[in-house]
């Protein structure tokens, strides 16, 4: 089991405060899931930073420099409790091809099929022995069969992506795929076996600028600027905010442009 979190902000953030410092940050979190952390930061000026490491994040000075200098428009962070693959920088997520950045949380027990149904080339590609760097191929060689060498359009790559995470929900004995998937302009979430969490937060909002820990009742700020607009996915409520409970078998995007917006693709 893993721990996965996403944001879209409508304008640079810092994203400290959610992966050091919130009550259940996703360095708390590395505590219960120590196997690993990735942050992956995308900025409109230098595309995706990615960062990771095999080791506790918790425990890991560059976890905590990696957190401190994260800063942009989306991000995609992930914590590691190893189910298949050794520990290893190879088998850490996110993974990236591309403009693509994938993290998973769960264990899917039907690899041979995600694999038959990937072509030669995206496996190819595949570093490390985890299934979810195979499901990663697997989606990028659906979206790779719509491109036929241009750039395919966000409706092309809507219908792709959600006929991929049907077909394979639709098996019984599939496993547990929670993902998220993003390019910098459009962050793509499914659940599938795990829990996964939406917070909005609304420009009109007043910001929540002081949070308690839970663990130490110590009060924290947020770092989240007046009438800043950001969503945020996540395995579990990582902060005390109005989170809301993601459907099973929901597939869901959060497009940036202009202000972060959810999409419902697929619901059960």
């Amino acid at each position: 089991m893993c721990r996965i979190l996403g944001i879209v902000a409508d304008e640079p953030a810092q994203f400290v405060f959610c992966l050091r410092e919130a009550p259940r940050s996703m360095g708390h979190l590395s505590h219960e899931h120590p196997d690993g952390w990735g942050v992956a930061v995308y900025d409109d000026r230098a595309g995706w930073a990615l960062r990771k490491q095999a080791l506790s994040a918790f425990s890991d000075p560059r976890f905590l420099e990696a957190a401190g200098e994260s800063r942009g428009q989306m991000m995609i962070a992930h914590v590691r409790k190893r189910t298949v693959g050794p520990v290893a920088v190879e088998n850490t997520h996110p993974f990236e091809s591309g403009p693509w950045v994938f993290a998973h949380n769960g264990t899917i027990d039907e690899v041979d099929h995600l694999r038959a149904e990937s072509s030669a080339r995206r496996l190819e590609a595949v570093r490390g022995t985890t299934d979810s760097e195979v499901f990663f191929a697997y989606l990028m060689t659906r979206l790779d069969a719509i491109s036929e060498g241009a750039r395919a359009t966000e409706e092309a790559v809507d219908r792709a992506l959600t006929r991929a995470v049907t077909e394979v929900a639709s098996r019984a004995g599939f496993g547990a795929c929670n993902f998220l998937l993003a390019n910098g302009e459009t962050l793509y979430a499914f659940r599938h076996g795990r829990t996964l969490h939406l917070l909005d937060r609304n420009a009109d909002d007043a910001p929540v600028s002081e949070l308690p820990s839970r663990r130490t009742g110590t009060v924290m700020e947020t770092r989240w600027l007046p009438r800043q607009r950001a969503v945020l996915v996540a395995s579990e409520e990582i902060t005390h905010e109005p989170w809301a409970r993601v459907a099973e078998g929901t597939f869901l995007k959060v497009t940036r442009r202009p202000h972060p917006n959810v999409t419902i693709l697929a619901a059960r």
